[in-house]
This record gives structure tokens, sequence and C-alpha cells, in this order.
């Protein structure tokens, strides 16, 4: 490969990233601004009204016990929503084909978009972060463990955004799955309380929501407090993104819901 070519793969690389992180920080009213008020709700509501009446969790105050779970909640939605929702309506404006006919390599236009996606993940998790500040003090027992994890999560639902927009036909196919998979697996992924509060039958029913994992891998590095163990968190979260990522690039290369 010249240096030519990998210079042409870079400006190609370099100008679908930026344009996919210029287009939602242009419309930051809805990338951003949604998340902030739902969770100045959440913490509102649950933390500062019903968590006095909950008491301690985990041997935390029930806050600083969801503040993790609902950072985590954010960067999963805007993670996957960003990508399922842009690159579907790339296909439906057909701005894809000036992509596809452009010399740059499937791999390339994946990771276009799908680390896009792990920098609004990362954003909204910041923008989380500074709104609970007004309502807890936040502590951080592993600044690396929590990067990673904000990572890899973000990247995660990337990559499965990634799959929704191109396998769905048209815009009622994005919103199917975040409505009946992602929202009940989040909300029964112990964002708001233990899995150590349910009976055995549930508990052991949860150990099956992979979301249960994330959360809990998230909430080790803010508090260093988890119910499951945060080495098998890792290994689910790579796993379900390896999985997605060989499973999408195949996809790609065949061109299903891109060459029809």
């Amino acid at each position: 490969m010249t240096e030519m070519t990998l210079k042409l793969y870079w400006t190609g690389f370099y100008t679908l990233f930026a344009k996919e992180v210029k287009r939602f920080f242009r419309i930051w009213t809805q990338s951003f601004l949604p998340p902030a008020i739902s969770m100045t709700l959440y913490f509102l509501i649950f933390g500062s009204l019903i968590g006095p009446r909950i008491g301690e969790m985990g041997g935390y105050s029930y806050i600083s016990f969801i503040v993790p779970g609902l950072i985590m909640m954010s960067i999963i939605t805007n993670s996957y929503a960003n990508v399922a929702s842009s690159f579907y309506l790339s296909k439906f404006q057909n701005n894809i084909e000036e992509i596809l006919v452009s010399p740059m390599p499937e791999p390339l236009i994946f990771f276009g978009y799908v680390l896009a996606g792990v920098v609004r993940g990362f954003v909204t998790a910041l923008l989380v972060l500074a709104v609970s500040l007004f309502f807890t003090d936040i502590q951080v027992h592993s600044l690396s463990f929590t990067l990673v994890t904000v990572f890899l999560t973000a990247l995660l639902f990337s990559v499965a955004g990634f799959l929704n927009g191109l396998l769905a036909k048209n815009f009622d196919a994005i919103s199917i799955v975040p409505t009946f998979v992602l929202t009940p697996l989040t909300y029964l992924g112990g964002v708001f309380y233990s899995i150590d509060m349910l009976p055995e039958f549930w508990r052991n029913l949860s150990l099956g929501n992979p979301i249960l994992y994330m959360v809990n891998a998230f909430r080790y590095g803010m508090l260093g407090h988890s119910d499951v163990n945060i080495w098998l968190s890792f290994s689910i979260i790579l796993g379900f993104t390896v999985v997605f990522s060989l499973f999408t690039f195949a996809l790609l290369k065949r061109g299903v819901g891109i060459r029809s």
C-alpha cells in the first residue's frame, strides 16, 4: 500500500468522522439537551425525593449508587441512537452512495460512523456527570476502569446502532430496538437497584442480562462496588463487540441494506 493510498484513506476516514461529530454538535438541542433534562429529573425524583426513604444501597447513599447506572444508561442510549439514525438517514437521503463510490474501504466507513458514536457517548457521559454534581458528591475508585468501561460500552452500542441502521428498511425499524430491547434491559440491568436484593430466581435471571455487567463494571470504576465479577463483565462486553463487529463487517461487505 503506497503512501498516497494511505493518505487518501486517512482523508476519507477523517472527513466522515468529522462530519458525524460536527453533525451532533450542530443539533445539540436534540443530542445533549434531552439527556440532560431526563437525567436531571431522574436525579431529582429518584435521588433527592425517593432516595432518602430508601436509605443506603451497597454501602452507599442511594443517589450515589444510581449515578453510575444513569450515566451508563445515557451512554448506551446516545451511542446507539447516534449511529443508527445517522447511518439510516444517509441511506434514506442517498448520501451513502457518495461514500460507496469512493475508494474508501468498508472498514473505514464502519469506523467513521462508530467512533463518532463513541465520541457522543463520552460527551453525554461528561454532561450527565456534570448534572449529577448538583445532587451529590462524585468519587472515582479507578479512573482507568471507568474510562475503559465507557469506551467499550459506547463502542459496543455504536456497533449495534450501525447494524440497526444497516438492516433498517424504514424509520420505525430504528425505534423498535431501543423501545422494546434496550429500554427494558437497561431498567432491569441494575441501574436503580442491586441484584443482591432480588430473590434467587430473579437474581439468576438477571445474570443473563448483558447490560447488567456494563452497569456494574462502570459502578465498580466509580464506587469500587459491583454485584458481578469485573473481569467477566469486560469479557462479555468485548465478546459482544467482536461478534457484532464481525457480523456487521460481513453484511457491509456483501452490500446488505445499502446495495439493493
